[in-house]
This record gives C-alpha cells, structure tokens and sequence, in this order.
C-alpha cells in the first residue's frame, strides 16, 4: 500500500485548475521522485463521481473509487488525489473513502477563498453545469439560509467537518488563495509543501485557470440553458456539447470585459459572514498553508459593476449576436479539420496495417 496518500478535496473555484494543471503537466518528475498520480485527471473525476453515487455520473465511465483504490495499493510511495467535487462527499462517502485507503497515512487537503471573490465564481460555475437561476436569487438564497448546499459543497469550513475530523489533526490542511496581487506561484508553492513536493521539482507556467465569463456572457449562457429544455442534460451531454461548443470555443474566448461581483449593498453581510468563517477555522485544529486573514475580502470595490441581472436587453442582444458570429468561426473551423482528420485517421490505420502485415508471417 502507499505511504501516504493526500486527498485533495476541494473547494471549487479555489485555484484547483492551476494547481491540478501542474501536477499533470509534471507526472513523470513526481514519478521519479516517488509521487504517483494514478489514471488521468478524468479517471480521478470518475472515481469521484462512484464515490458521491451522482445522478450524472457518465454511463461510459471505467473508473471506480475501487479501482483508485487498487493503484494506490501497488505504489509504494505517496499519492495524490485531486479532485475538487471530492469535498461534496456525505460524511458516509468520506469515511468510506478514509477507511479504503488505509493502512496508508491519508492527508486531507482543503482550499479556502475569500467569499467576496467565491460567491461569483460559484455562481457562474453553477450556470456552466446548465442551472439558470439568476444571481441575485442566489445571492438571495444564500443570505436567507435557504441554501445550505452552498456551504456544503464549496467551504472549507463544511469540507474539513466532514473529512478533516477522520485523520488526527496533523493530517489535516487548509490552503487559502492568496489575494490576486500575490505572485502567481503562491498558491502552488502552499500545496507544494504540504506534499513534500521539492521546490524546483516541477515546471511551472503561467496560470490556465479556468477563465471567468462576462456579465452579458454569462446571461447570455443562462438564457440558452433555459431555452434547452430537456436536450443535453447535465453532465455529460451537456459537456460535450454546450461546454465544448459554445462555452469553450467561443464565450471563454470573447473579451469579457464586464466583470461583475456582489451588489456593494452586501458588502457589510460578506464581512460579516467572513469574519465568522475565520473565526470557526481559528478554532479548528489543523495545519494552514497561507494566513486566515486572507479569507477576508480586500477586493470589495467602491464603484458597483452591473450584474447579469441587470444588463439591459441591447447590451445581450449585441453579446447573443456576436456569440453566433463566433460560433460559425468555430463550425467553419471544424468543417476545414474535418478532411485533414479524416486523411491523417486513414494514415496511422495504413501505418498500424503495414507494420501488422510485416510481423504476421505469410503462409504458403
């Protein structure tokens, strides 16, 4: 079994992306050094979604937490597991997940983010994975109480709860985002150390988050989630199809120069709020990597930006239109790939034919 093994959980919108993208693009260095990731970032999706037993798990999926599992057992070294929805797990599925990777030392890693910058990020994420309320009802929702899946699924607090209470408080970790003026590697560099991962191991490159979407972008993607009706439901189809062909390969793309956050009316509320996250994580015992005060806004702005919510209809229209010019590029686009795929398909079969033919010996 492996030595130890950290579970990185979440939350969302917490620089997961960047920091995933750092272990994948370095998996033969962390190999060598001892490191596995085990499977393909879509193998530790999957896994995730057996563990939570979701609805939308893919039908076609291969990998189960159990087999995750199985390629811990034959590394004798450290493992990493990272995905950020592994942190929606009940405390049933947590423990479940705990006790299955034992007799290794499992470390739980959890990420914090200021509520200020979370509450849009999650929002949007949330339109992405095809829901169409508007922000200002969720922003309602979640100043009335009527939200709890909020704090369940994308707080730390909620999160070390659940599965920083089954490993002794050593084994516990939480990485605040640095503020947006920090040095890009700040935040790698926290988990770095928390999985003994040497400094100049891994190279790095500049952040491939995963890029936010204007105002009119992102209304503009509420209202086609609307208008689908029952076609490409969430997870999979709605991937491959709007995620990829519309989100992808024209919204993220755009400008998207008219950023948006909490009404300054809710400032007050978010501090507050804040301070009382701060608060319970001070009375938690666990190892933090950064400094609980950056859990506190510092990027509330005086001059209040429109939300979505309050764009008028010229200002989505002109973002629809220029939508549909970007998505003919696109389908133009693919149309040109199409042939030269289909040219380099038939290549590497003449190729495999070739080379198969040559160690097949003929018979007379």
């Amino acid at each position: 079994m492996a030595r130890r093994v950290y579970l990185h959980i979440g939350a969302p919108k917490t620089g997961s992306t960047y920091v995933q993208n750092v272990l994948w693009n370095n998996k033969n260095a962390l190999k060598r050094a001892g490191i596995l990731l085990p499977g393909t970032p879509s193998a530790h999706d999957q896994a995730m979604t057996d563990l939570r037993e979701v609805a939308w798990r893919d039908a076609n999926a291969t990998w189960t937490w159990d087999r995750m599992v199985a390629d811990c057992g034959k590394w004798p070294g450290d493992v990493i597991i990272s995905n950020e929805a592994l942190g929606g797990a009940t405390t049933e599925q947590a423990a479940r997940a705990v006790e299955s990777l034992r007799p290794a030392e499992v470390h739980i890693v959890v990420a914090g983010r200021d509520l200020w910058r979370t509450f849009p990020s999650m929002w949007q994420q949330s339109i992405r994975s095809r829901q169409v309320w508007r922000f200002e009802t969720f922003i309602r929702a979640v100043e009335l109480g009527n939200f709890e899946t909020f704090w369940e699924l994308h707080t730390a607090n909620r999160m070390l709860r659940r599965w920083g209470d089954l490993v002794p408080a050593e084994q516990r970790h939480l990485v605040t985002v640095p503020p947006p003026e920090a040095p890009h590697d700040t935040l790698w560099h926290r988990f770095a150390d928390i999985m003994g991962i040497p400094a100049d191991l891994c190279k790095l490159e500049a952040p491939t988050s995963n890029p936010s979407l204007g105002a009119a972008e992102i209304e503009v993607l509420r209202r086609v989630n609307q208008a689908l009706g029952d076609r490409y439901p969430h997870r999979t189809p709605y991937q491959k199809v709007v995620q990829r062909h519309l989100v992808n390969a024209v919204l993220k793309k755009r400008k998207n120069d008219l950023k948006f956050g909490v009404p300054l009316n809710k400032a007050d509320w978010v501090l507050n709020l804040a301070d009382q996250q701060i608060k319970e994580l001070q009375e938690y015992p666990c190892h933090i990597a950064g400094d609980l005060a950056e859990l506190r806004p510092t990027t509330i702005k005086q001059t209040p930006t429109p939300t979505p919510d309050e764009l008028n209809e010229a200002q989505l229209l002109e973002a629809a239109i220029e939508t549909i010019v970007g998505m003919l590029e696109h389908a133009d686009s693919l149309t040109r790939q199409a042939p030269q795929n289909q040219n380099q398909l038939l290549s590497r079969l003449k190729t495999k034919a070739t080379k198969h033919l040559k160690r097949t010996p003929h018979q007379t």
